[in-house]
């Protein structure tokens, strides 16, 4: 690859931004919520879907991070819970401080993004 490819702002960071976290943690009144789902139904998947994409960042088909103070995740959460069906679907929220969140671990830097198509040979 060459290296004017690899500096913020080329292509290949488009592609594949760094994590939310890298570099940057959550605010003061912030936290670092990872959250994932398992819908069963399409219709309920793609809405729930849509309203993770508003909230944060794909990390993986399933799993957003999100940077949010409480009153934007209860509003998130309250969004997610209306498009469900307890008795088939899950959702899972896992909140970390600012300070904690600066604890976390990560290898690479692919981002899941359904709207980017790369193929690298």
């Amino acid at each position: 690859m060459n290296p004017d490819e690899q500096t913020a702002g080329g292509w290949w960071h488009e592609a594949f931004p760094l994590a939310p976290y890298a570099g940057k943690p959550p605010g003061a009144k912030q936290m670092l919520v990872i959250f994932s789902y398992d819908i069963t139904d399409h219709k309920r998947l793609a809405r729930v879907a849509k309203i993770c994409e508003d909230f944060g960042l794909r990390v993986q088909y399933s799993v957003f991070e999100c940077h949010l103070e409480q009153e934007q995740f209860e509003r998130f959460w309250g969004r997610v819970l209306l498009e469900i069906d307890p008795e088939e679907d899950r959702l899972v929220a896992y909140q970390l401080d600012a300070k904690n969140a600066k604890n976390i671990r990560t290898a690479g830097t692919m981002v899941c993004h359904e709207k980017v198509v790369c193929y690298i040979v």
